[in-house]
């Protein structure tokens, strides 16, 4: 079967979305290089508990909730006469230093809030990306490809960089794993500097025709039916109890993985994003927004469920990679329908406002999870994994009501 057709224009914007997406793969304080050994930093040094890690570090998730006011900024307000390169410059910036400031501190009374300081700059470097993968995806009617670029090549560095937090883990001692990860996620925003050049955007200025335009898009987006019940149906898709930090506790005290391991996990899971993805791009894309919608849903209640079999090593790979598979699926079918609907001149704040609704129900989902796991489970997994399984199950009833969405196919 050929892979899903190119439009013309695309190749230079697929290079910068693959930059860009890598070095937030790489830097984001939540998935990327930093987290595992900020996580064994917090667990072996300090002595923490999947609730304190996991509700300290909620703050890091305020940043990309806040998004909206991000996209926002950069739909109304140009910098240096543009909407959205000058903001990426800033925003690369400033995320290369904040690492830089991780890597010199040592307590995380410093540590945690200069990774939000981390989080705020990669939270709007995606914005304003996220700005240009609408607008031009909309161009070019290529949105669907340009999501699976993003998060085919998100997961690609993922893969590196989970490779070698646990490998940093094993080699150095908890603090100085946690500085050299650090210095590695300050370096990456250095390439988005460099990749701006593949960017073509007209020069913008505030004047009034343009507040106008900004605000009778903004208007339209508040009024849009589809919007509101898209933004619900992305609340219910990636709300359900997390088990995350809980499964992080799993595989360190009870199947006693070393680190190197978990960190290999780490990496098979972004395997399973990058076969997903090249599976969408060689298969799925010919399948309409419902039925990708159904088949998504479908694999997260499976991915979810196997857990339940997760016993060794051998099993773990597994379910990883499949959990992997099915995640870059979701995102794929629900993202690509987000940025078809955004309307003109406001196309960073919309998406950034339904990025900020999974951005929410994330964390959400993953707190209430630690809480249920060791206030209510009595820290067994199992019970958690059937009621996170549930909830994605219920979510099949909504699909037919956001398949009438605006939809470019």
């Amino acid at each position: 079967m050929s892979p899903q057709p190119r439009p013309d224009g695309t190749t230079r914007l697929m290079l910068f979305f693959a930059i860009v997406y890598a070095v937030e793969g790489i830097g984001q304080a939540k998935s990327g290089v930093v987290w595992q050994p900020l996580t064994h930093f917090l667990k072996e040094t300090r002595g923490w508990s999947p609730v304190e890690i996991s509700a300290s570090l909620a703050v890091l998730d305020v940043p990309w909730v806040i998004k909206p006011l991000y996209g926002l900024v950069s739909d109304f307000l140009p910098l240096a006469g543009y909407r959205r390169r000058s903001y990426l410059l800033l925003a690369a910036a400033a995320a290369s230093a904040a690492f830089a400031w991780v890597g010199m501190l040592t307590a995380p009374a410093g540590i945690i809030p200069a990774l939000v300081v981390t989080s705020v700059a990669m939270a709007m470097a995606s914005t304003v990306c996220g700005g240009l993968l609408v607008e031009n995806g909309q161009r070019l009617n290529a949105s669907d490809a340009f999501v699976n670029q993003q998060w085919l090549w998100f997961n690609i560095a993922t893969v590196a960089t989970s490779l070698l937090g646990g490998w940093l883990i094993e080699v150095l001692s908890d603090q100085n794993a946690l500085r050299a990860a650090a210095w590695v996620a300050a370096a990456a925003p250095l390439a988005v500097i460099v990749s701006l050049r593949l960017v073509r955007e007209d020069r913008a200025t505030i004047d009034r025709a343009g507040f106008i335009l900004g605000v009778s898009g903004l208007l339209a987006a508040f009024r849009s039916r589809d919007l509101w019940l898209i933004g619900a149906f992305l609340f219910c898709y990636y709300f359900s109890p997390g088990f995350g930090t809980p499964l992080y506790f799993e595989l360190t005290d009870t199947l006693k993985f070393s680190q190197g391991f978990i960190g290999l996990l780490s990496a098979v899971t972004a395997l399973g994003w990058i076969a997903g993805g090249l599976l969408y791009r060689h298969v799925l894309w010919r399948l309409r927004r419902r039925s990708l919608l159904y088949l998504s849903l479908a694999f997260g209640v499976a991915s979810t469920l196997a857990y339940l079999g997760l016993v060794d090593p051998i099993s773990a790979v597994a379910i990883y990679f499949f959990g992997g598979m099915a995640a870059m699926v979701a995102n794929v079918a629900t993202l690509s329908l987000a940025a078809a609907i955004c309307p003109p001149r406001a196309e960073g704040f919309t998406f950034a406002a339904l990025m900020s609704v999974i951005n929410l129900a994330t964390p959400l989902s993953d707190t209430i999870g630690a809480v249920l796991y060791e206030h209510v489970f009595a820290s067994r997994l199992a019970p958690l994994i059937v009621m996170s399984a549930a909830f994605t199950a219920v979510v099949l009833v909504l699909v037919p009501f956001v398949d009438g969405a605006r939809n470019p196919r």
